[in-house]
Parts: C-alpha cells; structure tokens; sequence
C-alpha cells in the first residue's frame, strides 16, 4: 500500500480507500470479510456515506479490534432510520444518527466530522440555522470529532464553506466525466474544478475522492458520454493525480471488489494510464497540464508533472510549493527544448514553451 500524509492533521491515509455505499448488500460474512481483507491490505481509510444501515454493523464487527488504525468518515445529515440512506438538516434527527453510527461501528470518536452533502446555498444555511454544524463543532470541541469535513459537488459553495476556515477535509467527485462536464454531477467549468483542487493543496486540506467511476458510468462504452469505457485503474489514476488528493474511496460490494481494487498497486503503468481522455478533452481544457505524466520519460529527467503542479501551486500563492519546487534535482531551467514532451502530450500541451516560462517564474 502506497499513504499520504495529510498537510493538516499528520494522518497516514492509504491512498486507496473504501466506499461503503454498496457493502450492505452482501451477507454479512462475507461483508465483514472484505473489510477486514481491505485492512489486513493496508487500507486503512472508510467512508461512511453508505447505502444501507447494515454496513455499520459489518465495520463494527470487522474493525473494532484494530479500530486505532483507521480513519473513519461519518456524515452528520446522513440519515439511516428507515434502514437505507436518507439525508436531513433536522438536528434531533443528527444527533440520534450519530449516537447510533458511533454504537454500531463499536467507537466512542470519529476521525472526520463531515457537513454533510450540501450542494446548495439553501442547504448551508438550513445546516448552520438548524444548529447542525453548532452540534458537529461541539462535538469537536469534546474530542468526539477529530477533524471536521465537507462533502458536496459544487464548487462554488464548497469555496464559500471553505472560505469560513472550518474544514480540512473535502469529500469531492473527481473523474473525467465530471471534470469534463458530463455527468449528473458535472458541477463548475473544467477550469473552476482545477481550481478548486489547487486551492485544496495551497491550503492543506486533504480530498477523499467519491465517485471515481461517474456512478459506473465511465466502465462501460455504452454508457460513457465519451462513447469509449475507460479502466477503473484509469479512473483511480485519474483522480489520484489531482492537486491535494489523498485517497480515491471506489465502492465496493464484496472481497472480490475488494481484491481487484488492490490490484490497482501492482498493475503495470499502462494499465494507468488515462491519456485516451485527451482525445475527448473539451476545448476549455486543451493546452492545460494536467499532471499525468504521459510526456515521461523525458532525456534529461524532468519530472515535467512535477514541475508544472509546482509552478501551478505557486502561481496562486502556496508558499511551500516554491520550497518543492527547488528540492528538485532537475527543474525546468534543465529542459533542452527537444521536443519529446510536446509531441506525447495528449492535451496538446507545449511543454518546451512552458518549461522557459517557468524557470523564469522560479530564476532557475
């Protein structure tokens, strides 16, 4: 397993996760089998965003002896009365859920606190007037909440939220659909979307990915809106090379998800690979780093990735990207401008060009 340090709290977060959602649907052997399989596998991060009430019961079981070695995402607005998901800003409703959560993952605290799923303005302001967030910071303050996160889908309220200084923690949706535009939750422009993955990094706050396949859709060519199925393993990727990710929570149903999602660790680099998207990329994208390395491998060794995440960082202030960017061994001052790189770029992007702009940027 591969880990992430978390730039705020110190957390060690194995860079692939586990999305709960589907799990309630297995018996609950083998359910508590493939989560203890995950851990025993170095996966030590859980959302708690699940379909189903009996997913708390298979953690707790699978979980509890190791339980100071895993991270856990609880959402206070995630709603399990019924027995399936629902979603509330009722405050009573919250607190009872919560103290249930608690009982039946067998903990007494939670590592990441979430605002639950606002995707709104009119959701924030139901979850503060309701007294919500006034519970979760309580909370907090008795040491139940560690760390407090934010899951929505929109940029642009997610930037307001972000704005109050609260969260360290963003549960967001990255993959190409999205990203692109395609998709239900197709929420902010290309470019809006990198820049809210950016201001993430510039300010130390960690983002656990949901959504790594658009629901399933990007699997399969019938129901891609780029007419072409990519790989789970591109969509992980994908995600994974996005400014101030930690981990990609995919969903999972039983061991043998569980398994293949290890798979990803070993798998060969073109088993990665996601350049395909570049032939789909919208015109608002073509010609922007987006960090996937496919120029690689370049004569003189520039990490050219690397280097255009740091000058990106910089550009919109992270003071330690500078720093990063120095403790390089090669920099953009070492580029020979031969070429290589302009002709791989799948996003038509003119490295050569880029790399002058930013050793001059850096003065080496």
């Amino acid at each position: 397993m591969e880990y992430r340090i978390h730039p705020k709290t110190g957390d060690k977060i194995s860079i692939i996760g586990l999305g709960t959602g589907p799990i309630f649907e297995a018996p609950e052997k083998e359910g508590v089998a493939a989560l203890s399989y995950a851990y025993e596998n170095g996966i030590n991060y859980a959302d708690f965003a699940t379909a189903g009430a009996k997913t708390f019961t298979y953690a707790g079981k699978a979980f509890e002896s190791v339980r100071k070695d895993m991270f856990y995402q609880v959402h206070f607005g995630a709603d399990y009365e019924t027995g399936e998901y629902g979603w509330t800003t009722d405050l009573e409703t919250v607190k009872r859920q919560v103290d249930w959560q608690l009982k039946e993952l067998r903990t007494d605290y939670i590592d990441y606190g979430f605002i639950h799923c606002l995707d709104e303005l009119s959701d924030w302001e139901a979850y503060r007037k309701n007294g919500v967030l006034d519970y979760l910071l309580e909370m907090k303050k008795a040491g139940v909440v560690h760390h407090i996160g934010l899951s929505s889908h929109t940029p642009e309220l997610i930037n307001t939220i972000l704005d109050s200084g609260l969260v360290e923690q963003l549960m967001f949706s990255i993959n190409p659909g999205y990203d692109y535009q395609q998709g239900e939750f197709a929420k902010g422009s290309a470019g809006e979307r990198m820049e809210l993955y950016r201001r993430c990094e510039t300010l130390g706050i960690g983002i656990s990915v949901m959504k790594p396949y658009s629901g399933g859709q990007l699997l399969d060519e019938k129901t891609s809106p780029f007419g072409k199925a990519l790989t789970k393993y591109q969509c992980i990727q994908y995600a994974l090379d996005k400014p101030g990710v930690l981990t990609v929570l995919p969903g999972v149903r039983d061991l043998s998800d569980v398994k293949e999602l290890l798979g990803f660790l070993d798998a060969a680099p073109e088993e990665k690979d996601y350049s395909v998207i570049g032939t789909f990329t919208p015109k608002d994208v073509t010609g922007t780093c987006v960090y996937c390395n496919h120029c690689r491998p370049c004569p003189v060794g520039l990490n050219i990735g690397l280097i255009n995440k740091y000058y990106d960082l910089a550009v919109i202030g992270d003071s330690l990207a500078r720093d990063h960017y120095e403790k390089l061994d090669k920099k953009a001052s070492d580029c020979i401008a031969c070429g290589h790189c302009d002709r791989r770029c799948p996003f038509k992007v003119a490295q050569s060009e880029r790399m002058k702009d930013i050793a001059k940027y850096f003065g080496k």
